[in-house]
């Protein structure tokens, strides 16, 4: 079937999207306009890279979307399996060798707050794209960021483990602040004036040789990147840590990095006009683009 659909949509050009269960032309996919993601932000979404037919990480993205799911407090129509299956079949459909997969699922339909109005069933969205956050001259020069005045929202009102799709009107703020001074990227502070996370992705620091990067409990998502470049780092030999992390500990670093799975991972070298180490991607940063392109293609769900 997955094959008979691909050759389908080779033959028409047409684009599939997987909508509620069934895979539809993506100039068919249509959302309820009462749906509750689209109106509150009352969903939760996982972003996920291919690589020559290689869905990265792919049961790390789902388990963690069921756990966003299950904080939010509703369930989806679909187990794991099946929904790893639905991913595969658009890849397929889609004939895509290496991009980007967006899944996208929100509480339901029903217009107002009180979910016990909402009618149906969650709704469930994967779609597939050509995503590149940055030129690749800034993966081989490196970012220069500014900090942010926008701040992540406080975890005590919404925990930033959920990674839902609500809670990022804060990180679009972040960057349109970017935006506007030509920055490349921004960090985000949390309400304590902690490093917390930049507006896609995670920040890592190289200081006397060692690796750290900011728990969730300041903030920070705790991204699929983040997580294989802490493994990369163990079976490297390089220390790594998570620790409260200050604008002063990130002026101060001999390197520093962004990690995201949109972004990958990719080199930081100067943060509001000061420059980071000698200014440029450093040993240890390179080291670990490597090792992390290395495992892109491995690690993952075949499709």
């Amino acid at each position: 079937m997955a094959q008979q659909t691909e050759a389908g949509a080779a033959r028409q050009g047409e684009q599939w999207v997987h909508l509620n269960g069934a895979l539809v032309p993506k100039s068919q996919a249509y959302l309820a306009i009462y749906d509750h993601g689209f109106l509150y932000g009352d969903g939760a979404f996982e972003g996920i890279r291919v690589y020559d037919r290689n869905i990265f990480r792919l049961h790390a993205h789902l388990a963690r979307l069921f756990r966003s799911v299950h904080a939010l407090g509703f369930e989806l129509p679909v187990d794991l399996a099946c929904l790893q299956e639905a991913i595969v079949e658009t890849v397929r459909a889609n004939g895509l060798e290496t991009g980007y997969i967006r899944l996208t699922v929100s509480r339901g339909v029903g217009l107002g707050l009180d979910p016990s109005h909402l009618k149906g069933e969650a709704t469930v969205v994967i779609s597939t794209e050509q995503l590149r956050l940055y030129p690749q001259e800034l993966y081989e020069r490196g970012l220069d960021v500014i900090t942010a005045s926008t701040r992540v929202p406080p975890s005590v009102c919404i925990d930033p483990q959920i990674k839902t799709t609500g809670r990022y009107v804060n990180n679009i703020a972040a960057k349109m602040e970017a935006n506007r001074v030509g920055a490349g990227e921004a960090l985000m502070l949390n309400m304590q004036g902690n490093v917390a996370e930049a507006t896609g992705d995670n920040i890592f620091l190289v200081a006397n040789g060692e690796l750290t990067t900011p728990p969730t409990s300041e903030g920070a998502l705790p991204g699929i990147t983040r997580a294989v470049v802490i493994e990369l780092a163990k079976e490297m030999g390089i220390p790594c840590r998570q620790c409260v992390t200050t604008l002063y500990d990130v002026y101060n670093a001999e390197e520093a990095f962004l990690t995201g799975t949109a972004a990958e991972v990719i080199p930081m070298v100067s943060c509001d006009g000061r420059r980071i180490g000698g200014g440029a991607p450093g040993k240890i940063t390179e080291q670990v683009i490597r090792a992390f392109r290395a495992i892109t293609g491995k690690d993952g769900v075949r499709a």
